[in-house]
């Protein structure tokens, strides 16, 4: 007999879900019908997201969330799982990248990263595995960087915080054998979102010109989050005999004939 698939409706929890690929997975969600727990610092933006996951019909809870404190965590699990049920699917999305040499960095930026990027995924996880391990059923997705395979000047704080999210990810995969939770990469190229906006004009400028001279900006396309999104859908409602460890997407060159 077959093992049923994964694609009937489930709860799903996503973090840094105010903007940008965080919303656009949310969306994603309600579409197909999902329970969904989005969390943000931005709780203004938040509504907004909440709305549009319900128009799209799907059934939302909205709180503040800051990854970066455990008790924050707690305290968004048990409000979400009041609201909606037990979580099923854990997408980490919120992340923080600060751009700048290391010696250039001031000790909370580097804190700054870490504590998002990486403790916060690790916190995150600590919180939702035992009830996914109890029911020996759940998805855990983590948003990662193509920094990790291909370093980019300026960037060493946030290509480290990844290639640690993988290195955990890579171990949960062991960890979690036969217990039915599933663990997936999402290794992203060059994404339109809000990531770069809170930069500085002169470190965007050096940014772009260092990264033209090494090669990393040969032409102008991006991913779209909803591009993002639609890859995160088909590895969650896959059967649940497949998984998909790592899923790297990129934008595809424009057309020579253009």
């Amino acid at each position: 007999m077959s093992e049923p698939s994964a694609s009937g409706p489930r709860r799903a929890l996503v973090t840094g879900a105010s903007s940008g690929v965080g919303a656009a997975v949310a969306h994603a969600f309600g579409a197909l019908g999902w329970e969904v727990a989005i969390g943000a610092r931005r709780t203004d933006r938040l509504r907004e997201v909440a709305e549009l996951v319900q128009a799209n019909g799907g059934r939302t809870f909205a709180d503040h969330l800051d990854v970066t404190s455990a008790e924050s965590i707690d305290g968004f699990f048990t409000a979400a799982e009041e609201a909606l049920g037990a979580i099923d699917v854990v997408v980490s999305n919120a992340g923080v990248g600060i751009p700048g040499f290391l010696h250039e960095l001031t000790v909370e930026d580097i804190e700054r990263e870490i504590s998002t990027n990486l403790l916060g995924a690790m916190l995150v996880t600590r919180r939702a595995l035992p009830s996914m391990i109890e029911r020996r059923h759940g998805d855990l997705v983590f948003l990662s960087s193509m920094t990790v395979v291909e370093p980019r000047p300026f960037q060493a704080g946030y290509a480290a915080t990844k290639a640690g999210v993988e290195a955990m990810a890579r171990t949960l995969r062991q960890d979690l054998e036969g217990t039915g939770v599933r663990t997936t990469v999402v290794r992203l190229g060059p994404t339109r979102s809000e990531f770069g906006f809170g930069w500085n004009q002169e470190i965007l400028l050096r940014v772009i010109e260092t990264w033209e001279r090494w090669g990393f900006m040969r032409y102008p396309d991006m991913l779209e989050p909803e591009d993002v999104a639609q890859a995160i859908v088909s590895a969650l409602v896959a059967s649940s005999r497949a998984a998909s460890d790592v899923i790297q997407l990129n934008p595809v060159a424009p057309r020579a004939d253009k």
